[in-house]
């Protein structure tokens, strides 16, 4: 079976698009050509700022779902590095803050 991937992308217009695949390399291209996800068509050019390597597709489909529910705040945490800081941006997005 095939390696997943769960990925970030920051848009021109400095939002993120978080998608997954079992191509990196093929569907970052198809973001740059314009044959990606609607959100990314408007906001060219495209950067990956982010991934994680899954065992298979169903895997990183699931992160893609959790991580795109995600804060902007929380999304960059994980894009930096910041583990620490991701379970107190959860709770601060449940709490309204």
């Amino acid at each position: 079976m095939a390696k997943g991937y769960m990925y970030i992308l920051k848009c021109v217009d400095d939002s993120y698009y978080t998608g997954s695949t079992i191509n990196l390399e093929l569907r970052l291209a198809q973001h740059q050509n314009g044959e990606g996800a609607n959100h990314t068509r408007k906001r060219l050019p495209v950067v990956l700022v982010y991934y994680e390597e899954y065992q298979n597709i169903a895997e990183a489909f699931y992160r893609e779902k959790q991580v795109q529910g995600w804060s902007r705040k929380k999304k960059e945490a994980l894009i930096e590095n910041r583990p620490d800081d991701l379970p107190l941006l959860s709770k601060n997005k449940e709490s309204g803050k």
